[in-house]
């Protein structure tokens, strides 16, 4: 990939990238739902850098790792679903966190040893 910090690339210039033609690179838009380039004001469609790293790792489930198209996309999806899973129990770990942070400042803003609170958590 191009060394510049250009935001984006055109279809063009990613087929080129990947040594595949421009027709290939829209059958795959069809066949993956998740590859969507952008298109600027003319229609022309626009890759960004988190576009070109989707594509290059469909290309590569399809052509070194052996995968069908819709092998492919399964693998995707489930690779997804994964990752949806893992960032809500993150946010839930967050939430957990800063409630006890919290639980924790507020017991110690109230100027006790925390004796008190066992006491009153055995009742």
């Amino acid at each position: 990939m191009e060394s510049g910090d250009k935001r984006y690339y055109s279809i063009r210039e990613v087929a080129d990238m990947f040594d595949v033609n421009i027709s290939r690179l829209r059958y795959y838009e069809k066949e993956f739902p998740t590859l969507s380039p952008k298109k600027n004001r003319s229609g022309d469609r626009v890759y960004t850098k988190t576009d070109i790293d989707h594509l290059r790792e469909i290309l590569d489930l399809v052509e070194n790792r052996g995968f069908k198209l819709q092998g492919a996309r399964e693998y995707l999806n489930k690779k997804q679903g994964t990752l949806n899973e893992t960032a809500a129990v993150l946010d839930k770990l967050r939430e957990i966190k800063q409630f006890m942070t919290t639980l924790r400042d507020g017991l110690g803003s109230e100027g006790g040893n925390g004796q008190e609170v066992k006491a009153n958590s055995k009742q």
